[in-house]
């Protein structure tokens, strides 16, 4: 007799009559007592969060939801313009453009700071926090790498979501060594690197994530799974007041033929 297949997911399962997802009964015990942030955590993680967990991961998903006309709102945007009947094309457009410049510095901030801490011992004092960020700031400038987390376009000054974010996570009692070293960065960067920038929005979200015991190789998905909300939002103001058709005209109507010299 053949053996008979299975595969093995500790995600979720169905059949004629019963939904069974993380172990639960989805009717019976998570839908209506388990908030979307939570269950999102628990489906990566494998392990429910605690309340104060939850209010710092789902702190992060409000941070990174929106920020205006970005690239990739104006990809979704302009995709729906041209398939206005494929509202899963234009979401899935926009969250491709999320990379090193937009969203993905979420990830790429986390896995330097948790690269930093794996190559010394663990400072237990800010001064010694301090000494770690200068080591790695001076390695990425003479690498001639950027230093993920440093700098934003539109805030030059400070990101109004970092002092928030940082002081939740504070209250919380999960400030963790991720988000010690990041602020350690922003202390010591400008003696390194002769100029000052803030620390971002995206950089602190994956400082917290990481904290948060959350898989570093996955920080950028949760950064696009924030950013769906926002990019569904911007998709239905397209709907009701779109703007698509002037961004594109306004692009074709300024082009010029320049030859190739």
């Amino acid at each position: 007799m053949a053996e008979e297949l299975s595969f093995g997911t500790a995600i979720g399962t169905s059949d004629a009559t019963h939904i069974s997802l993380l172990g639960q009964d989805l009717a019976a015990d998570l839908m209506g007592k388990v908030g979307f942030g939570e269950l999102a955590f628990w489906l990566v993680a494998q392990r429910r969060p605690t309340p104060a967990e939850t209010r710092v991961f789902e702190t992060v998903l409000v941070a990174l939801a929106d920020h205006g006309f970005t690239p990739t709102a104006i990809a979704a945007r302009l995709t729906y313009l041209s398939a206005p009947e494929s509202i899963q094309g234009a979401l899935a457009a926009g969250l491709l453009g999320g990379g090193s410049r937009f969203l993905g510095v979420t990830e790429d901030c986390g896995r330097f700071l948790a690269l930093t801490l794996a190559s010394a011992e663990l400072p237990t004092t800010d001064a010694g926090f301090d000494e770690l960020a200068r080591v790695a700031v001076t390695e990425a400038r003479a690498a001639k790498r950027f230093v993920p987390g440093l700098g934003h376009p539109v805030h030059k000054e400070q990101d109004p979501r970092t002092p928030v974010l940082i002081g939740i996570a504070r209250e919380e009692g999960l400030e963790g060594p991720h988000l010690r070293l990041f602020q350690a960065i922003g202390r010591v960067h400008p003696e390194i690197l002769g100029r000052t920038l803030p620390l971002n929005g995206a950089g602190v979200a994956g400082a917290a994530l990481a904290d948060l015991g959350l898989p570093v190789d996955l920080l950028r998905g949760f950064a696009l799974l924030a950013r769906a909300a926002g990019l569904l939002g911007h998709l239905a103001e397209e709907q009701r007041n779109p703007i698509g058709m002037d961004v594109y005209t306004t692009v074709d109507r300024h082009a010029r033929y320049e030859p190739r010299s």
